[in-house]
């Protein structure tokens, strides 16, 4: 069913201490129009500068979610993101004075009350979701870090941690709405940490504003009556600090028999916010952190941009590429006979792109080059290698049909194998630098996964 954008009815804003810069400071949250996204704006700072919450924008994610544009930072994003996103809110501007969000509870349920007290409406555009048609998988394997996202009519989270430790060992949690789940059974679980770290992260400089208000401590060394005095100095905490039985510092009750896992499912969905658009996918993560997420939303975020390629050029039955013959020619201005690729299967603006070249006996330099003898010629070779490189270029221009790539040269060429009719040539071009309207590539073709030529190409954009 096609459900619109959303945004909050009213204004509404809370305020308190940041987890690990221990800064005072107060969040706004505003309506947005349709389209905007999820907007942080820091009105500290002089002119206000607006950071989008988009993957592109992230600078930091050693303890938590930095996002950052120029030298303005906001730390700690994933609860205020995981909230917004938990909702199903598309559109909001964040207004902060300061450089890290209020840590709260150390839960998403701060926010996650007052935006629902301030109301969601509904707004008059379509949500665009992006819905994954094939798996992704990260992996890293030096730290057991693994997340597969899978094709699903809903967005789901399973997620699975495994510790050292026997107050937490192995816990599991799934959400399978996030409409019916995300308030009532995941908002609230809070931040936590191990015992031998809390020390560590404040000589880091961190969790300057944490406290056992705000954070589940979990226990994994035993401490002396000395030590327990000097930690309860460090962070100024009234009354005596005990190591319990349930394996929690003070003996804290957990809200969940499975918290910290359904916390880092939180902070999973508060990171998958930064794809800038709504999900429709299962995804399956074990021992995965904030470093990890974002690698995952990157990888995501590439086939969002091919999909959008898609949807800008292809018309009709595309029989999965990417783009046909008549998707090229609204990018490219080259005609007959110099028209020299077919198809496009795959491509990342600004990374790379794999182009197709069926090379026919009806070619027109066949006439010439050579009669009796048919060879493609090796200049036209490396012209369609260009013309390849031309398409991941123009594709990332507002009207590419007011673009032309000129290119400015062409270094290190090599012809291994001669192309003749029959032969389908694939090209892959890699963009080794982009600096303004100027670029570098290094291309390759291949036939029958042979190498038969590869160059270092330099271009240009231009106006027509």
């Amino acid at each position: 069913m096609l459900k619109n954008q959303q945004t909050i009815k009213r204004e509404a804003s809370y305020s308190g201490v940041g987890l690990h810069t221990g800064n005072n400071t107060k969040i706004i949250f505003k309506p947005a129009p349709a389209n905007s996204g999820i907007l942080f704006k820091r009105i500290d700072v002089p002119d206000s500068p607006v950071i989008p919450a988009d993957v592109d924008h992230v600078v930091d994610i050693s303890r938590g979610t930095t996002i950052g544009i120029g030298d303005v930072k906001i730390h700690t994003v994933e609860h205020v993101l995981a909230a917004i996103s938990g909702l199903e809110i598309d559109n909001i501007v964040c207004e902060i004075d300061g450089n890290e969000p209020p840590v709260g509870d150390g839960s998403a349920l701060p926010f996650v009350e007052i935006l629902l007290k301030s109301g969601i409406v509904e707004q008059n555009s379509p949500r665009d979701y992006l819905i994954i048609d094939k798996t992704i998988a990260y992996s890293d394997p030096s730290k057991g870090i693994d997340i597969v996202v899978f094709p699903s009519d809903e967005f789901r989270i399973t997620f699975m941690v495994d510790y050292k430790n026997p107050a937490l060992g192995t816990q599991y949690t799934s959400m399978y709405s996030l409409h019916e789940e995300f308030a009532t059974e995941f908002a609230a679980a809070r931040t936590f940490c191990f015992l031998h770290e809390v020390e560590e992260l404040w000589k880091a400089g961190l969790v300057k504003g944490g406290s056992l208000d705000n954070a589940v401590v979990i226990i994994d060394r035993d401490m002396e009556d000395k030590e327990l005095a000097d930690l309860r100095k460090l962070f100024g905490i009234d009354g005596k600090v005990t190591l319990s039985n349930n394996g929690i510092l003070n003996g804290k009750e957990l809200r969940y028999p499975n918290e910290p896992v359904r916390h880092k499912a939180l902070d999973l969905i508060g990171d998958l916010a930064l794809l800038g658009v709504p999900l429709k996918a299962h995804v399956m993560a074990a021992r995965s952190g904030h470093g990890a997420n974002a690698e995952l939303v990157k990888l995501i975020r590439k086939e969002y941009k091919k999909k959008l390629i898609k949807s800008k050029y292809q018309t009709g039955r595309s029989n999965g590429v990417l783009l046909d013959i008549d998707a090229i020619k609204k990018i490219l201005p080259h005609r007959y006979p110099f028209l020299l690729i077919d198809r496009i299967i795959d491509l990342v603006p600004q990374e790379y792109v794999v182009g197709i070249k069926n090379v026919t006996a009806n070619e027109p330099f066949f006439q010439g080059h050579f009669p009796g003898r048919p060879i493609m010629p090796g200049v036209l070779i490396v012209e369609a290698m260009a013309q390849v490189g031309g398409i991941m270029l123009l594709n990332a221009e507002d009207e590419p049909s007011s673009k032309l790539v000129y290119f400015t040269g062409i270094n290190n060429v090599r012809f291994r194998k001669p192309v003749t009719p029959g032969d389908t040539i694939r090209f892959e071009v890699e963009m080794t630098a982009f600096r303004r309207s100027m670029c570098k590539m290094a291309g390759r073709a291949f036939v029958d996964g042979e190498l038969v030529c590869e160059a270092e190409m330099k271009a240009a954009i231009v106006d027509r």
